[in-house]
């Protein structure tokens, strides 16, 4: 029979990927928004999936609202991928970013927990959830230790959803995601804001790229890779959470440095660190080790930071 799911986070990058992969492997898909009528869906137009899907309401932080569009939607599979994105915007709004992640997923766990038939939950962790690796490759026994709002929030929905799977015998599960990019991401994250600048300027503008820290290290991936991930993530018979990252590292330094190359320019000349983009705490190095995905999941990055670039530069 034809499966059904439901994404929660329809709208952003991850969420109009995932429906475009769900809907190639045959399954009816339903997204959710806080104002369906007003929702922006550009991303979905963008894949051209948009008459495909069918947008419903869902406010996360009301577990009427939550419980409502799951019984509306009966969906066989549920992907948590809303809420506060944004590590920088959780230092300015931290209430928000632990209200939509940690009692949005929570609603969810009490809806799942409540309706009469089982329905399988996937949940978008984080690999800012490690903190700082300081040089070792994160996996899945790898102890937690946020630095930052958004890390904190998403460390609270991960413990939820575990104490209720092993309580409630829910089949939960968390893909602890490690950054993963594409031409979709907002303007804010930096690898779209640095490789916008760079191909602004090398089309002739004469402006300035401001970062914060160059010596910051983290593992960047493609991001239509990483929602097979999820979807491969629910289709195990035991419910069970992973690590999904390329297992390979880059300081952001030689992130902008090869993205200034694809467009032919050295990057010391248009780009300078400014204090007012430090972070209050920045973990220095985050690396991820995805062996258990590779060898239970079959699934491994095809794409690395140079492609990852290359892909974004072109689109």
């Amino acid at each position: 029979m034809k499966k059904t799911a439901l994404i929660c986070g329809i709208t952003g990058q991850d969420g109009a990927y995932l429906a475009k992969f769900l809907l190639g492997m045959g399954y009816e898909v339903w997204g959710t928004s806080r104002d369906p009528q007003g929702v922006n869906l550009q991303n979905l137009d963008s894949l051209g999936i948009r008459n495909s899907v069918r947008i419903l309401s869902l406010v996360p932080t009301d577990f009427r609202s939550v419980f409502i569009a799951i019984r509306n939607s009966h969906p066989d599979e549920i992907y948590y991928l809303a809420g506060q994105s944004s590590v920088s915007l959780s230092f300015e709004q931290p209430a928000e970013t632990m209200q939509s992640t940690v009692v949005g997923v929570l609603n969810v766990l009490e809806a799942c927990r409540l309706v009469d038939y089982p329905i399988r939950l996937y949940h978008a962790g984080s690999s800012e959830c490690f903190g700082d690796t300081q040089g070792q490759r994160a996996d899945e026994h790898t102890p937690f230790r946020p630095n930052s709002p958004y890390a904190v929030a998403k460390a609270s929905a991960h413990w939820l959803l575990d104490n209720y799977r092993n309580a409630y015998k829910i089949h939960a599960c968390t893909g602890i995601l490690f950054n993963h990019e594409s031409p979709l991401r907002p303007t804010r994250f930096v690898t779209k804001k640095i490789i916008g600048t760079a191909k602004r300027i090398a089309a002739g503008s004469d402006e300035t790229l401001l970062l914060g820290r160059l010596d910051i290290q983290r593992d960047w991936g493609w991001a239509p890779e990483y929602v097979e991930a999820m979807w491969r993530i629910l289709q195990q018979d035991t419910a069970q959470d992973f690590v999904i990252a390329t297992g390979v590292t880059h300081s952001l330094e030689q992130f902008v440095a090869t993205a200034f190359d694809y467009f032919g320019l050295d990057w010391k000349r248009h780009v300078r660190q400014s204090p007012e983009l430090l972070r209050p705490t920045d973990p220095l190095y985050i690396g991820g080790n995805p062996e258990k995905a590779e060898r239970i999941l079959g699934w491994k990055a095809k794409y690395q930071m140079t492609e990852v670039i290359a892909a974004m530069a072109q689109a």
